[in-house]
């Protein structure tokens, strides 16, 4: 495989470029106000018309997007015309495009899903994966990386709170070193997990001093604990970070995890539903007034702000502590 061109060291590439901030096209129709709702025909073109605004309005600060299938979903046959347009949009705007699908099942299933989203209507460049019917589950995607340059990132220590039921239960020294994940103490089932997909990557080369494998995971920044752990574990893995903004990460936790091959930081509702909060709209907001451009903008200006103070936060964690950082040179 020639890894020049895959995915995932392009959407590494956008980071550096442009700053770690991946905008989350989870668009509800209640993210919108009913003014500008009531202008569309249904709830699925209202959705369709905002992503296409908002793309345009945080395209200059955004290094990819995340496309959560569930929301067009939820919106019926509209609803997945309008994802399949969305993700359309964004790959003719040359940005990467991540499909939050979290798929997960066997053989020829997995295979379908692999071809689904890889190719025809609802194609992405990348895909979020659920591991836990076993790594036999990936393969079918892990073959679109050689033919067709694409990337997924795999569940690893998500950022809800409920993780901890599962992630973090710990294993037997027995299932450990069955695992092959016995440099933990203790080992958690997210342990055994991240020593599966660093056994994937190894097939790939050696990335902990540049460039990344073509495949990442995924790391919630509301856990601080084992943050900086988790970082120098994993140096070759690009990480798609959820959980910053509206689900209470921190920029601080975010920066660690951008450390070693670095990373994308998902904020959807903080920058979809900038409006709400943005004080310059407040006369419209009270009038009935707000338009398309309008709420547009506003979220351009949250995407602005977020990346200032992701790469704030980057550069105050270098500064303070540039000894336990893990830059690369």
């Amino acid at each position: 495989m020639n890894t020049e061109f895959h995915a995932m060291l392009r959407l590494q590439a956008a980071c550096a470029e442009k700053g770690p901030l991946c905008v989350g096209l989870d668009t509800d129709p209640s993210y919108l106000p009913p003014e500008v709702l009531r202008m569309y025909d249904s709830p699925a073109e209202a959705v369709l018309e905002y992503n296409r605004a908002l793309i345009g309005a945080t395209a200059p600060h955004a290094a990819c997007y995340k496309v959560q299938i569930a929301y067009y979903e939820a919106l019926g046959l509209r609803g997945l015309a309008a994802y399949a347009e969305t993700l359309s949009l964004v790959r003719a705007a040359g940005i990467p495009v991540i499909a939050d699908i979290k798929r997960g099942d066997i053989a020829d299933t997995a295979k379908a899903y692999a071809r689904a989203h890889f190719s025809g209507d609802f194609e992405a460049d990348i895909v979020t994966l659920n591991p836990y019917m076993g790594f036999d589950t990936l393969e079918p995607f892990l073959e679109y990386v050689g033919k067709a340059g694409k990337g997924a990132f795999v569940l690893l220590r998500t950022s809800n709170p409920g993780m901890k039921d599962i992630e973090w239960l710990e294993l037997s020294q027995s299932s450990a070193e069955a695992a092959g994940a016995s440099h933990a103490s203790p080992v958690r089932v997210l342990d055994a997990v991240g020593a599966g997909l660093s056994r994937i990557a190894d097939r790939y080369g050696d990335f902990s001093a540049s460039g990344c494998a073509p495949f990442g995971a995924v790391v919630g920044c509301t856990e601080e604990a084992d943050a900086r752990a988790l970082r120098d574990r994993y140096p070759g893995l690009f990480f798609l970070i959820p959980g910053y903004g509206a689900q209470g990460g921190a920029a601080r936790i975010a920066a660690t995890l951008l450390d070693r091959a670095g990373g994308t930081v998902n904020s959807s509702r903080g920058i979809l539903t900038a409006w709400m909060k943005d004080p310059s709209l407040e006369l419209k907001k009270s009038s009935g007034s707000l338009s398309m451009k309008d709420i547009a903008e506003a979220a351009g200006r949250a995407a602005f702000s977020a990346t200032a103070e992701l790469l704030g936060a980057k550069k105050a964690l270098a500064a303070s502590s540039p000894a336990a950082t893990g830059e690369r040179p």
